[in-house]
């Protein structure tokens, strides 16, 4: 089994910042990304960010230069450093990975996803 543990959600002002943390354990062979995305209330969940085992990075405009998603892969862990958050940037924010883990003692090619922290930034 594989899980990823979140941490670092929270309440900010606009223009704060907050830092967002998740870390994957388990019966992880390799894994190909790992990212966030998010979810506010009425809406689908969108990427926010994604980052591959060899540092290439992705956001969409709505965070392109105010995000920035980091990995350690020593530890498993990815971050996502959040600047200048806007009342918009409200949402419950997933931690996701996509890589090759042991199911059932068998190599599946599997993505996963965290439990959700909720980021709340008022106006």
């Amino acid at each position: 089994q594989v899980q990823l543990v979140e941490s670092g959600g929270g309440l900010a002002q606009t223009g704060g910042s907050l830092r967002l943390s998740c870390a994957a354990s388990g019966s992880i062979l390799s894994i190909n990304s790992m990212g966030w995305y998010r979810q506010a209330p009425g809406k689908q969940r969108e990427l926010v960010a994604d980052i591959t085992s060899g540092g290439s990075t992705d956001y969409p405009d709505s965070v392109k230069g105010r995000f920035t998603i980091s990995r350690d892969n020593a530890k498993n862990t990815v971050y996502l450093q959040m600047n200048s958050l806007k009342p918009e940037d409200t949402a419950v924010y997933y931690c996701n990975l996509k890589g090759v883990v042991i199911l059932d003692t068998s190599p599946r090619y599997l993505e996963v996803w965290g439990q959700g922290t909720l980021v709340t930034v008022s106006s």
